[in-house]
């Protein structure tokens, strides 16, 4: 579960790590308020407006109604109503987003902290998410933070340092004093960023995240080490833990249809390809959606719809599948294990007779318990519907029908 920056910040100061302060608004009124009382509180004047949606690059990244970027200064406090209306209510899009990219329902207003002083602020880049290979948590660090960190793993790979750490151990002294050496620090700022990777892997570890993600992580030119954004995803499974952390799911961030498959107890990633797929089972549905782009298709969407492949499953993938307008056909491939293959058959026409007319074509690839008959069952329906056995056939059908 993904939360937004303000929520993420607020985990990240209950556990110690200092943070850019900041105050949520709904409305432009509501901004103004808002920058007010953090005058009060910080003694800032100027204010950072941030749109808070489920995406990166929002400082790069254009509201389409208004033309305003996703993140915004304010130099006075008289500036930050228009900002703010210029971006709450709209629809910002960046590169993580699509085309029509995500409405903006919160701001953020926060302090500014790229105050003058002696020395020049610093940003840095740095995540903690656990290493799937190696089955231990890393941090992943970089002196050259900022918006493009994207751009430096790809042009300066060198710049990217890993550190793991055992998660029976934890996270180690030398190894916090190591993170702060490679990222050219020295003196106070030396000993405040071996303060701030405790603080942030004790965050980590302790909301059972999946990822965090600080970027920039910034050099005051006070010597302060403080997490300017916060990029969360928490563990689904150990919410249960955590009460007050899944109170902060934001459904409007949510895509309409993947939530409608998660009520129905489906699993459904919607993608931006050309061919449907329904099937059972995670590792059978990364094979389908290989096999359609080896066919020159591209998938719509990952569908996994279990082990009881019954009608009314079916029907709801079926209903699903077809919202998406780039869906040009639909493939399903079902192995029959748990369920029999011409129950999920017999499931598949009693589907398309009460959708009624289902205007992509669909090619069936039904194997295991009685596959035989359930390709008959398809075969004999009368309905646009293309049977196939092997999976070889079944891509060479995605081709016919594309074509």
């Amino acid at each position: 579960m993904n939360i937004h920056e303000y929520q993420g910040k607020s985990l990240l100061k209950g556990f110690g790590v200092a943070i850019q302060e900041g105050i949520v608004a709904d409305t432009p009124e509501q901004a103004v308020e808002a920058a007010k009382e953090l005058n009060k509180q910080t003694g800032t004047e100027w204010f950072v407006v941030k749109a808070q949606i489920h995406a990166g690059g929002r400082g790069k990244g254009t509201v389409t109604e208004t033309g305003s970027h996703g993140v915004v200064l304010a130099k006075g406090l008289d500036k930050v109503e228009d900002i703010a209306r210029g971006i709450l209510g709209g629809h910002l899009v960046t590169a993580q987003t699509n085309a029509k990219g995500k409405k903006v329902n919160k701001v953020l207003i926060a302090q500014d902290v790229y105050y003058p002083g002696e020395s020049e602020t610093e940003e840095f880049y740095m995540s903690v998410l656990m290493n799937r290979e190696t089955g231990r948590n890393v941090i992943i660090y970089s002196p050259e933070g900022g918006m493009d960190i994207e751009a430096v793993a790809e042009k300066t790979p060198h710049l990217i340092y890993k550190e793991e750490i055992d998660p029976q151990i934890g996270l180690q002294g030398f190894q916090a004093r190591r993170i702060a050496f490679n990222l050219g620090l020295s003196g106070q700022a030396f000993k405040e960023m071996t303060k701030f990777v405790f603080s942030l892997y004790a965050a980590y570890d302790g909301i059972d995240a999946s990822m965090f993600e600080i970027n920039p992580v910034l050099k005051t030119s006070d010597n302060r080490i403080i997490a300017v954004d916060s990029k969360v995803s928490i563990d689904e499974s150990a919410l249960y833990r955590h009460k007050d952390i899944a109170a902060m799911h934001d459904p409007s961030e949510d895509n309409p249809v993947e939530l409608e498959a998660k009520e129905a107890g489906l699993n459904y990633v919607d993608l931006d390809g050309n061919v449907g797929c329904m099937v059972n089972g995670a590792g059978l549905a990364m094979a389908t959606m290989d096999i359609i782009k080896l066919s020159g298709g591209e998938p719509a969407n990952f569908l996994d719809v279990g082990g009881t492949a019954d009608a009314e499953r079916v029907e709801k993938a079926f209903r699903m599948i077809l919202k998406d307008p780039n869906v040009k056909a639909i493939l399903i491939n079902i192995f029959g294990g748990i369920v029999r293959c011409d129950r999920v058959a017999q499931g598949v026409v009693d589907a398309y007779k009460s959708i009624g007319n289902i205007p992509v074509p669909i090619i069936v690839r039904l194997q295991g318990t009685n596959a035989e008959e359930a390709k008959k069952l398809i075969d004999e329906s009368g309905l646009d519907v293309h049977s196939a056995v092997l999976l070889k056939e079944a891509a060479q059908k995605v081709s016919e029908v594309l074509a």
